[in-house]
């Protein structure tokens, strides 16, 4: 049997969950056809548990930079010498580790050396400006020894061919697999007069590179500047989840009734706001994807969008957009008030763009890649 290991030590919450999640379901299915011996380096193995895989659990102390790199380039490289030989290491957390193995992959879904931070970050959110200081060099160590590296989108494999000098036919394009629109729809009620007046809705984790400050300040200057009155704005932060949310609840989260701080929503209550409410807000400054955008076009109504890279590459060929610079509340403002006064002129349809091959649009055709 050949042996395929997948290190994903630091994949503990969130999209990069469901990454791990992704691979191990269907390595674990893989490993039934008795050809590969499938070994996961992971934190904890309840978080992603599926039959015909040995575990490694590595549950190295958080936020201690020094032990993660001690991990990467000793311990795993011992790791790789026990296991020997090793057909396939795919790393599924940006770092190249210093391994032994006759094919080696690592997934690169950090996108924050794209992001341009601010100065009251450091107070806030020190461990992202840290990553938008330090992940592209992270990126490039060991990177050019790689067989093959996997970004989502065809952009951050643009950059990637020019910052690291890597050829284009080694960088395999993997959007995240997508659940279809129509079990989407199926889900919940599309109502868009469930939530009352005209109303946006913004969902995400509240870090400070999500941008949720455009939104409160397009909010307040709507309501300053004009006899705007009838809309809700639903974000999904409670105001007591981390500094940076309570910097927004401080500023924003009182006396504004048409800014609703929901808290965080379960999957199940996120579809229903998307059936309900009227357009998406989407204002992050940096991301891999942005599922939400994928997620709400199913229902083909508006969405406003920050005019970056992912984001075009994201509503690819949707319809209703209209994009606005993500460090220009009024801009947004003016967008949410023409919607909410019936106006959608100014909404246009994405240019789709062609993504050329290697392209991998599920787990299956990814491993068809990586093990041919």
């Amino acid at each position: 049997m050949k042996t395929i290991v997948v290190s994903a030590v630091n994949l503990k919450v969130g999209g990069t969950l469901t990454i791990l999640r992704g691979c191990l379901q269907y390595l674990s299915s893989l490993a039934e056809t008795g050809k590969f011996r499938i070994v996961a380096l992971v934190y904890q193995k309840e978080l992603a548990l599926f039959p015909n895989i040995e575990y490694i659990e590595m549950q190295w102390p958080k936020k201690n930079w020094l032990y993660r790199l001690w991990c990467e380039y000793v311990t795993m490289k011992k790791i790789s010498k026990q296991l020997s030989p090793v057909y396939l290491w795919l790393s599924l957390h940006d770092a190249t580790p210093n391994v032994v193995a006759e094919r080696r992959v690592v997934y690169c879904h950090n996108s924050f050396p794209y992001y341009k931070w601010k100065l009251r970050e450091w107070w806030f959110a020190p461990k992202i400006v840290l990553f938008a200081l330090f992940t592209k060099y992270i990126y490039r160590q060991n990177m050019d020894k790689n067989m093959y590296v996997i970004v989502q989108q065809e952009w951050m494999k643009k950059d990637f061919v020019h910052s690291f000098g890597l050829k284009a036919a080694s960088i395999i394009v993997a959007p995240p697999p997508v659940l279809p629109a129509q079990k989407i729809i199926a889900s919940t009620e599309t109502n868009t007069s469930g939530m009352g007046s005209y109303s946006f809705l913004f969902a995400a984790a509240p870090d400070s590179h999500k941008n949720f400050e455009c939104i409160c300040q397009a909010t307040k200057l709507l309501i300053e500047q004009s006899e705007v009155r009838d809309f809700k704005v639903y974000i999904t932060v409670k105001g007591n989840e981390n500094k940076y949310a309570k910097w927004l609840y401080r500023k924003w989260g009182k006396g504004i009734s048409q800014l609703v701080f929901s808290g965080y929503l379960d999957k199940k209550t996120l579809y229903d706001y998307y059936g309900q409410c009227n357009c998406l807000i989407f204002p992050s400054k940096v991301e891999t994807w942005g599922l939400p955008v994928t997620e709400f076009a199913a229902y083909d109504k508006p969405m406003l969008l920050a005019d970056l890279p992912y984001a075009h590459e994201t509503a690819s060929g949707c319809h209703q957009l209209a994009f606005f610079n993500p460090d220009d509340p009024q801009e947004l403002a003016g967008q949410m008030k023409r919607l909410i006064q019936g106006e959608d002129d100014f909404l246009i349809t994405a240019a789709t763009i062609t993504i050329p091959d290697p392209v991998a649009r599920s787990w299956h055709e990814l491993f068809d890649i990586l093990l041919t």
